[in-house]
């Protein structure tokens, strides 16, 4: 697959189709914001699934993965019942784990919701935080 600088390769991205469930929404069949980064988390492990780097490969390979930073920006509310996709796609990954994320409803397109987390690699052994992606990561994106 040929890329350019402007774009990312397909596996560095994935989404995934959710309904609203019941319980996750409030009396006004909204969903209750801390949802939102459960989904996020759903699209994420698609997208690490893809990579063959999904949290039992990445402690077997000596790394956790925390996340330190997350960012939602809320444009529309996700309701009852409602259809989302919600993409995920790797923007950053040298010195920190970067991925976006994008929620759109999926019968109309709209966009709903948006944001991006941050992981950075710990070594299991030692506990000490990586200021560079190790190797590993670097094979799983194909980039080395």
């Amino acid at each position: 697959m040929k890329t350019s600088k402007s774009r990312r390769p397909e596996k560095w991205s994935a989404q995934v189709e959710l309904q609203i469930p019941f319980h996750d929404v409030d009396m006004m069949e909204v969903a209750w914001h801390g949802h939102y980064t459960k989904y996020f988390e759903i699209a994420r492990c698609s997208l690490l699934d893809q990579l063959d780097y999904n949290y039992p490969q990445m402690k077997e390979s000596g790394y956790a993965w925390p996340v330190i930073d997350l960012q939602v920006r809320y444009v529309k509310p996700l309701r009852f019942q409602q259809w989302i996709v919600v993409h995920a796609e790797i923007s950053e990954y040298e010195n920190r784990f970067k991925i976006n994320y994008t929620i759109t409803d999926r019968d109309t397109g709209v966009r709903l919701t948006k944001g991006y987390t941050v992981q950075v690699a710990v070594e299991i052994k030692s506990s000490e935080m990586l200021f560079a992606s190790p190797p590993i990561l670097l094979e799983k994106l194909g980039v080395n």
